[in-house]
């Protein structure tokens, strides 16, 4: 089987500093994996290395069986994109900077088309600079899904949204899963990774130290002696794995 996303024993330090430790993890068609741990833990590094914009020490990252070195640009035609930090041109309108990104790439998706599957039909004509944050980063998915990947990284794209604008981020997730698109996803938010992930992949100090569906990690690191009056939460894993409150990440 070939999966979208095959790494083995990945690492990266800067100097001294250890960022990435022995890291393997695959995801498959349709698969949403997310990636959680606290600051520092390694997430973004990881995923800058499977996007291609680092190079790793050592180890092994192959999507859709190809590498960076001697397949880029079959792989950059496949991905799409969203970077935890995004600032794109505020005067463009909504369509101005689809049509931007679409002038990329040789295959694209019809914006309107896009701009249905993020709700913002509406606000085509619309100027970045007055759209509400939610709306904002509805608009940089779209920019992430114009040459239709097979395969999407979604680096934190949640943080600083209201519940509702939020929620309107998971419903985009949860279409794209249904298209057969793979999704690679880092986020703080414990009940986004147990509502939208496949597998949940527990990152900190740059090593995964479990790994699963939420189910099986509830199961096994929630159990024990401890007697609540409610079932065990990915919070009950987080703290039992890393020592940290979920409020202090």
């Amino acid at each position: 089987m070939t999966y979208l996303i095959e790494v083995k024993n990945l690492s990266k330090s800067f100097r001294s500093f250890e960022a990435v430790k022995d890291l393997s993890l695959h995801v498959e068609q349709g698969e949403c994996l997310a990636i959680l741990g606290p600051n520092g833990a390694g997430k973004t590094t990881t995923f800058e290395m499977l996007e291609g914009l680092l190079k790793p020490d050592s180890g092994e990252i192959l999507l859709f069986g190809k590498t960076w070195d001697k397949d880029r640009s079959e792989i950059l035609s496949r991905i799409g994109v969203q970077l935890q930090e995004t600032s794109l041109y505020k005067r463009f309108t909504v369509r101005e900077t689809l049509e931007l990104f679409g002038s990329f790439y040789k295959q694209r998706k019809p914006i309107k088309e896009l701009l249905e599957l993020v709700d913002l039909s509406d606000k085509m004509d619309v100027e970045l600079r007055k759209l509400s944050g939610g709306q904002k980063q509805r608009v940089y998915i779209a920019a992430a899904l114009i040459n239709d990947p097979e395969l999407i990284f979604l680096d934190e794209p949640t943080t600083g949204l209201d519940p509702l604008a939020r929620r309107g981020v998971w419903n985009i997730i949860n279409n794209l899963k249904k298209e057969g698109v793979g999704i690679l996803l880092s986020t703080h938010h414990m009940e986004e990774a147990e509502y939208l992930a496949s597998r949940i992949v527990i990152l900190d100090s740059g090593k995964i130290i479990a790994q699963g569906t939420s189910k099986e990690l509830i199961e096994k690191f929630s159990g024990g002696e401890k007697v609540t009056v409610r079932h065990g939460t990915l919070e009950d894993v987080f703290l039992n794995l890393t020592g940290k409150e979920l409020a202090n990440v």
